[in-house]
């Protein structure tokens, strides 16, 4: 697909053998720059995904710092419940999520993608096994002290548990830069959709332009492929701690 979106048109239904370009160009490219808004497509991938990534490792953290280091009623009830949610498939939650979301009139708004995001019921699960594997007596030890509830959080727990924060904001990343359905059903305006979705608008609209279509779908996944080698390491760690557990 990288190769390919350096060959022209011409070249490609030519040389469809060739997977090296003969004449390398960037037309590609920059009619995807010119006759697309592009960067606005860019903009609401990242103010979504950015914002449901950093959202969901805090609420995964500190629910599972909860659930893991403290005792409350219903405790367990609560965290059957939490398993029980990862078991219903997203697709099955979608029309009951866009009712609430036109109820409150976040249709075709960014954050109607964000506010059904903020909270994953895998990664609360992911952060308390981690969590209980963490001696107590680091935390009372902290008590006694002084440490209040959160410098125990921010100051014991979340550098104890790198890999699995790095391993669910890969997951996160992923599965939100990602979604199409979302997207699709939350949003109407071409302005606002994000690159997923606005690639298979793109597509529709240039479908004969073989060149342009593989720019656009290489500019899509250049950023996912960038997350995933940066935190490679993190996530290989944090996926065989999880499958050690």
């Amino acid at each position: 697909m990288l190769l390919t979106s350096f060959r022209s048109t011409t070249e490609i239904l030519r040389h469809s053998e060739r997977i090296w370009p003969i004449n390398w160009t960037v037309a590609g490219y920059i009619k995807v720059f010119t006759r697309a808004p592009f960067f606005k497509w860019f903009r609401n991938s990242v103010i979504i995904t950015g914002s449901v990534t950093l959202a969901v490792l805090f609420t995964s953290t500190i629910t599972g710092f909860i659930f893991a280091k403290y005792q409350f009623k219903y405790k367990n009830t609560l965290f059957f419940i939490i398993l029980a949610s990862m078991m219903v498939p997203s697709q099955v939650t979608m029309v009951p999520s866009f009712l609430i979301v036109n109820w409150l009139g976040l249709y075709n708004k960014l954050t109607a993608l964000i506010i059904p995001a903020l909270v994953s019921s895998f990664g609360i699960f992911l952060c308390k096994q981690f969590i209980e594997d963490i001696p107590d007596s680091l935390c009372e030890s902290a008590k006694i002290d002084g440490a209040a509830d959160f410098t125990i959080y921010f100051r014991i727990i979340l550098p104890q548990i790198r890999p699995a924060i790095g391993a669910l904001a890969v997951f996160t990343f992923l599965g939100t830069w990602n979604d199409y359905l979302g997207p699709l059903i939350m949003l109407s305006e071409v302005e606002r959709m994000t690159l997923p979705l606005a690639l298979s608008f793109f597509n529709s609209q240039h479908s004969t332009d073989i060149n342009a279509t593989m720019s656009a779908a290489t500019l899509v996944m250049l950023p996912v492929t960038i997350v995933f080698i940066a935190f490679q390491n993190q996530f290989i760690k944090g996926v065989s701690l999880t499958g050690i557990k």
